[in-house]
């Protein structure tokens, strides 16, 4: 019964604090709204689908993080040269980019290296989660590209998220 009522008392707990703390008011319309929500939020969490991250070599990510701060440093480089180059010179476009990686978290997580890259926007996950529609400022080979984020980023997140 009291499982049904609050799903998770932690969470219920987390929100009733931050209610009161973010309307910094005890009054009891607040402490009554805290409370509600408190309730309702839990609920509707637990109606959510979950996919858990499943880890698995997270060294993994210490030669990735490097690689990507190496590579945001040189694309920041490549980025401006192109854009106070000739306009007619860059060639924008999107690439669908098929995916290996199939954990909800790793894909999150690949979407954002890309997009930190500068030059390069995630714009779209495909439905089945099997593509990821990239846009790039410059591609003149569309396979080189895909071929480059796979080997670069999508490799190195397939260890850690096996």
């Amino acid at each position: 019964m009291r499982r049904r009522l609050f799903p998770s008392f932690p969470q219920s707990i987390t929100v009733f604090i931050f209610w009161v703390l973010m309307a910094r008011d005890t009054s009891p319309g607040t402490l009554l709204m805290a409370a509600f929500l408190a309730w309702l939020m839990p609920q509707i969490a637990a109606r959510l689908e979950r996919e858990f991250a499943r880890l698995g070599n997270v060294w993994a990510l210490l030669p990735l993080g490097l690689r990507l701060l190496g590579d945001i440093v040189l694309a920041n480089l490549t980025v401006a040269r192109q854009v106070l180059g000739p306009e007619k010179r860059l060639r924008p476009g999107f690439v669908w980019v098929p995916l290996e990686l199939t954990n909800i978290h790793g894909i999150s997580a690949l979407a954002s290296i890309i997009t930190l890259t500068p030059g390069t926007l995630t714009a779209e996950l495909s439905e089945d989660r099997r593509y990821l529609l990239v846009h790039c400022l410059d591609v003149d080979d569309p396979q080189a590209m895909i071929a480059d984020l796979k080997r670069r980023y999508e490799a190195p997140m397939l260890k850690v998220f096996p």
